[in-house]
């Protein structure tokens, strides 16, 4: 009889144990960006001295953040090899489960963002409601906006920070299983929300607005990524082995490399882009209307830092999987 010992339980050597491909990369992202987008949208509407007529027009933020979730959760569906038995994750709760903390938590944070929408829409807009009760239900809500506002707001952080802790619990993986992945999640999530806000928005005040948040959360991101690898380079050997492919020119790892590159590439252009949009805004004041010059450097600079969230995610994810916990 020939005795086999598989040693390195990865997806090479043990095909049981499954790759997270790009399913799980988007889920994060969008996730991510889901999140970001409703806390950056609840900031808006919280703010002082504005009445809720005022606040209630950003409904194409809260909209796209509802798509966006959808389309993230069909994909950690989908990576599911039996996707008819999700059924069974909402039969129980564990709160020692994260994977429970997620199957409960996702559909939560979109029936929250469903009434968030229903909250903001404007009345010229009501005519998209196709039935009268929603009509009526989101005359209802509107009142209670900014209690709705404040819910979301707890829920897109909640989310954000889900998805990093989601990989931080994962022990065998060292490059996951850091303490500063899911704060590092988090922030970069705000990031990426705040740029898309900028994208979307209309009015010039929000946008100057997001401009100037975003610089602060650029500038956390770029000293957690540093901070990120070097809790890793102080830890146990394993740990330190799992830099390897993001200082590594070879030719497996190169591309890891090179998204290490990328994102202190994007991430610093970004952030001069807007330091110097700001600076200008407060030399000659806020004008009534951008110029498409303006619009454009202020778009160029928020898809740079959605650009460098998805390649963080991306990078983390498959190069998290190259690395194993022991030696042999």
């Amino acid at each position: 009889m020939v005795e086999i010992t598989i040693t390195g339980t990865n997806s090479i050597t043990f095909p049981h144990f499954e790759v997270w491909d790009w399913r799980i990369v988007l889920y994060l992202f969008l996730g991510g960006l889901a999140a970001g987008t409703l806390v950056m949208c609840s900031i808006a509407n919280l703010r002082p001295t504005k009445t809720v007529e005022e606040l209630a027009k950003c409904v194409r933020a809260p909209l796209i953040a509802f798509v966006m979730l959808a389309v993230g959760a069909l994909f950690i569906i989908l990576e599911i090899k039996a996707p008819w038995h999700l059924y069974w994750g909402y039969l129980t709760f564990q709160p020692l489960s994260l994977m429970s903390w997620g199957t409960w938590g996702v559909p939560l944070v979109l029936f929250f963002n469903a009434l968030y929408i229903l909250a903001v829409l404007p009345e010229e807009q009501k005519h998209y409601l196709k039935f009268e009760f929603l009509k009526r239900f989101s005359d209802r809500l509107k009142p209670r906006m900014r209690l709705i506002a404040k819910i979301n707001f707890v829920a897109g952080i909640f989310l954000a920070i889900y998805t990093g802790i989601l990989l931080a619990s994962f022990l065998a993986v060292p490059l996951w299983n850091n303490a500063t992945l899911p704060i590092l999640f988090l922030v970069s999530a705000l990031s990426a929300g705040a740029a898309l806000i900028v994208i979307i928005a209309k009015d010039v005040e929000i946008k100057y607005l997001f401009t100037k948040i975003d610089v602060w959360l650029i500038v956390i991101e770029l000293l957690l990524i540093p901070l990120y690898f070097y809790g890793l380079y102080v830890s146990s050997a394993p740990y330190k082995r799992a830099l390897e492919p993001f200082f590594s020119f070879k030719g497996e790892y190169f591309i890891y490399t090179l998204a290490l590159i990328l994102i202190f590439l994007f991430l610093p252009l970004a952030l001069r882009m807007k330091l110097g949009e700001i600076t200008e805004f407060e030399e000659h004041g806020l004008p009534h209307q951008f110029t498409r010059g303006q619009i454009l450097r202020m778009n160029i600079a928020a898809i740079l830092v959605i650009a460098g969230t998805l390649i963080l995610r991306g990078a983390i994810v498959y190069a998290g999987q190259l690395i194993k916990l022991s030696i042999y």
